[in-house]
């Protein structure tokens, strides 16, 4: 039971937009469903929420390898397709657009030119599982995480901190599932989602560059959930 000092502040919300029908694959079948939502038709799989200067706010479709440009007036434009499964996106302070991509690695957007670009494809020679979200820290390093299919059946998911000299850390490589990812205000440690073992876990950073006494403060367990809710909370996808 999670004890507060005031019962929390409720916050309305409203929809701010909904991918146009006309960007919408309706009926369509494709390798990433069939591997994840058990080969179920999904028009679009909608991720990596992320705003520029401009208040544009950018999301990527992973099912069809797209990125979108959503304006502060809510309306869609599509800033590329591409032969992969772009899962998570972030924008730097300096405007460069990074995407950690399942199939290809870390890649850079170009959004003027259309165009994907790889910055980190392989760690010595050797194909990352599955790359899932990322960070970016203020002195430009970009820490992201190697997904793949891990999960309580194979507690071998991955962080790993890109510096911008091309140096490669592998933070964890015992990870259940590890998704999204997130510095502290200090940047002293990283939170890490594990969404297969329902959980967050805390990874303080030491002065060498690693991590230790890794934990988990707060373990969270899902309650079951009717069919009804189930839908209501896959709705916005």
């Amino acid at each position: 039971m999670m004890y507060l000092d005031a019962l929390p502040r409720l916050i309305e919300t409203k929809v701010f937009s909904a991918m146009p029908d006309a960007f919408r694959r309706k009926g369509a079948c494709t390798d990433w469903a069939d591997a994840n939502r058990r080969g179920q038709p999904t028009d679009c799989f909608i991720e990596g929420p992320s705003f520029d200067t401009e208040g544009n706010l950018y999301v990527v479709d992973i099912p069809f390898g797209r990125i979108f440009r959503i304006a502060p007036d809510g309306k869609w434009s599509l800033v590329i397709e591409y032969d992969g499964w772009p899962n998570g996106l972030k924008i730097g302070s300096d405007g460069r657009i990074f995407v950690a991509d399942y199939m290809h690695g870390i890649m850079e957007l170009d959004a003027k030119a259309g165009k994907m670009q790889p910055v980190l494809t392989a760690r010595n020679s050797e194909s990352f599982k599955g790359c899932n979200d990322l960070h970016i820290a203020s002195n430009g390093e970009i820490y992201f995480t190697d997904q793949g299919q891990t999960g309580l059946h194979d507690p071998t998911g991955r962080v790993y901190r890109l510096s911008p000299n091309g140096r490669l850390d592998c933070l964890i490589d015992t990870g259940v599932s590890p998704n999204g990812l997130v510095l502290d205000p200090t940047e002293t440690v990283l939170f890490v989602a594990m969404t297969r073992d329902n959980a967050v876990w805390r990874l303080p950073l030491m002065n060498d560059g690693g991590v230790s006494r890794g934990s988990n403060p707060a373990p969270a367990r899902a309650a079951p959930m009717s069919p009804s809710a189930a839908q209501i909370a896959t709705a916005s996808t």
